[in-house]
């Protein structure tokens, strides 16, 4: 594919601005890392809404980018050597975009691959893991007359928290600096203390580290606008 009208999704979401990034969210955990970034580095982009009530993620246009059915999904028109490049899955955007624009990732190679260290440990174990207690807290899981479940989940989450408290300790942020290893994180805290109601339950209180660097996170002007892109409404 050459042109960003060789791929089927923009039949549904015909792009405005065809020479900028196109972005297909929701502002979600998953969706706010995404446009945090492209806040964050400043690259020109298009958003564009996939709703889940109308079941978009499960349209054939939306499949033919993300077969996996999950946002956030992109295609930027200029990617290598100039051709458009689709991409899905949060972590993957957020490591290329670091890439493409040289921001928001150290250029000293072991910092760099600590840094992707901490953006894989958020998506096989912070996001996952809070999911489940979202689950279990808050929807139909919530009904479940066996705890454990909720219980097993909860306490992996709490573990969590720990771990990422104890590497706050004398740290403003993951890496000293801020980076893609935060942008991937709180917007999952955020969630869990917020949308998911389960802030008690894992006792995110107590991590004084992960509170103060949350709040940190989330007044930065670029994160304030992610939390609307794009707008739900």
């Amino acid at each position: 594919m050459t042109s960003l009208t060789d791929f089927p999704i923009t039949k549904k979401w015909p792009a405005q601005f065809p020479d900028r990034i196109q972005l297909y969210s929701l502002p979600t955990p998953n969706g706010i890392k995404v446009s945090a970034m492209l806040e964050e580095t400043g690259l020109s982009y298009e958003a564009h809404k996939v709703d889940f009530g109308a079941s978009d993620q499960l349209t054939p246009e939306f499949l033919s980018l993300n077969p996996n059915n999950k946002i956030p999904a992109i295609i930027d028109p200029d990617g290598p050597d100039g051709q458009p490049l689709p991409l899905w899955e949060s972590g993957a955007i957020l490591i290329y975009l670091a890439e493409k624009t040289g921001k928001l990732i150290p250029a000293d190679a072991a910092r760099k691959f600590e840094t992707i260290q901490w953006v894989m440990w958020q998506m096989g174990g912070l996001g996952p893991m809070s999911g489940q207690v979202g689950f279990f807290n808050k929807f139909a899981g919530k009904d479940y007359e066996d705890r454990r479940p909720f219980e097993r989940y909860r306490d992996e989450v709490k573990r969590l928290l720990g771990v990422l408290d104890q590497r706050l300790e004398g740290r403003d942020f993951i890496m000293g600096e801020y980076t893609i290893a935060d942008i991937t994180s709180w917007p999952w805290i955020r969630n869990l203390n917020g949308f998911y109601e389960a802030g008690e339950h894992v006792e995110l209180e107590s991590r004084k580290n992960v509170m103060r660097w949350a709040e940190t996170c989330m007044a930065r002007p670029a994160s304030q606008a992610a939390i609307n892109i794009p707008p739900s409404g």
